[in-house]
């Protein structure tokens, strides 16, 4: 009995460290509001390293959908089923952990990271 509980409590550490070290945690069932000149983003990351959205612009809207990452470097990188027009695929940012309510610009974007899906 008492390996079991010693072998629970290590699981349950060594979950928790994986948790404390995923840069993403705040991001999940939430989502990132990005606005610029050209319009407006909603994704929403997951854990499973897939990430869903739509984007907006006076040209239209469209879906978005994909994998995510981090390379050797520490960014994000995002690899789009169906890339929006004029974006690399994959698309790989510099990154750091963020929790709701933050806001923080990339480029000439202002990003909001809100609460729920939205």
């Amino acid at each position: 009995m008492r390996a079991f509980i010693l072998g629970a409590a290590a699981f349950l550490a060594s979950t928790s460290l994986a948790f404390a070290d995923d840069i993403m945690t705040g991001l999940y069932g939430n989502t990132i509001i990005s606005k610029g000149s050209m319009g407006e983003v909603h994704v929403h990351y997951k854990a499973d390293h897939t990430f869903d959205g739509t984007a907006s612009s006076m040209m239209g809207s469209m879906d978005l959908k994909g994998t995510w990452a981090f390379d050797d470097k520490g960014q994000l990188c995002r690899t789009y089923d169906t890339p929006p027009p004029g974006v690399t695929n994959p698309l790989c940012t510099p990154w750091a952990a963020h929790k709701v309510g933050d806001n923080w610009t990339m480029s000439d974007r202002t990003i909001t990271l809100v609460q729920g899906i939205q």
